[in-house]
């Protein structure tokens, strides 16, 4: 890695995490894989801070670990991925091109948070959409959920791996770092919850109840928080996907300027049609004959 990507990963890190977060990491892709203790020791920063900074930067996949024979866990900084940061504008405008303003917040809340719960997600959009609706209006729940389930059935969303069955189930000492496994057909599964409510409005500070410590409120609000229906089951937003749909439009545009606008849209048709079916990494598209095509492209011939 040059210098000036060094430096780019370590400006990107500071503005979105802070200075911490930032010196952790830019150590991680300076010198590699590391223990915890080494990180600690080459840094002389505390161990409380190093293991926070670790879990931030795994929370958003800009660090992974490898347990080895010995036991030892070893943190490795994905350079790639804080490189993508610069990306996050154009994700979250393609969601709003693709999946209007609900989308947009979903995918946003994605990547400011890392990874979430569906029933959390939700919420959370609901409420943010609701604030910017005129008085007595409300975003439904059910409204933000249909859009998750569009953006999860075209790959734009998907299940973060899971903590593996059978490693819980092993006798004797836990391991040093849990195994997280999911499986293809997992990827995009999504939980069938029942969310029924609207989005809410921030209280303002002359609404809250009178006399009553900010403390006491929160401590109240949360001895009453409702059992999450998904808790455990999270969710981070697809970075490849949406580099595939940047491909294909690149794709298109290009057979429309060397050729013409009708293969343009054959093409755009055949990669619309594969684009959940092939992997973004694969050479070409899965075989597709013209009846298919054409049937794709006049639905009602």
């Amino acid at each position: 890695m040059t210098q000036a990507e060094i430096k780019l990963c370590s400006l990107l890190l500071q503005e979105h995490f802070g200075e911490i977060v930032e010196k952790i990491g830019v150590h991680l892709i300076r010198t590699g894989s590391q223990p915890l203790r080494v990180i600690v020791h080459d840094t002389k920063t505390s161990l409380d801070q190093v293991k926070k900074a670790l879990c931030v930067l795994i929370q958003h996949n800009l660090v992974t670990y490898q347990v080895h024979r010995r036991g030892t866990v070893e943190y490795e900084a994905q350079c790639s991925r804080v490189l993508r940061m610069l990306r996050y504008p154009r994700y979250i405008y393609t969601a709003k091109t693709l999946y209007s303003d609900t989308g947009e917040l979903i995918v946003e809340e994605l990547l400011l948070n890392g990874k979430m719960t569906m029933s959390a997600l939700v919420k959370r959009v609901a409420d943010r959409l609701t604030e910017t609706m005129e008085d007595g209006k409300t975003m439904d729940y059910a409204e933000v959920s249909s859009t998750f389930v569009r953006l999860a059935d075209t790959h734009f969303v998907q299940r973060c791996p899971l903590v593996s069955p059978a490693e819980n189930a092993e006798p004797g000492p836990p391991q040093p770092a849990p195994t997280l496994v999911i499986s293809e057909k997992d990827m995009y599964l999504v939980p069938k919850l029942s969310l029924i409510g609207k989005g809410k409005r921030r209280r303002s500070s002359e609404e809250d109840a009178p006399g009553e410590p900010k403390a006491k409120r929160l401590k109240h609000s949360a001895d009453n928080k409702e059992p999450i229906p998904d808790d455990g089951i999270y969710w981070q937003a697809n970075l490849d996907r949406f580099h595939q749909h940047f491909r294909d439009q690149a794709i298109v545009s290009a057979v429309a300027n060397r050729m013409d606008q009708t293969s343009s849209e054959i093409v755009r048709t055949m990669l619309r049609m594969s684009e959940i079916t092939t992997p973004s990494s694969a050479p070409f598209t899965q075989p597709l004959s013209s009846n298919e095509v054409g049937r794709q492209r006049d639905p009602g011939g």
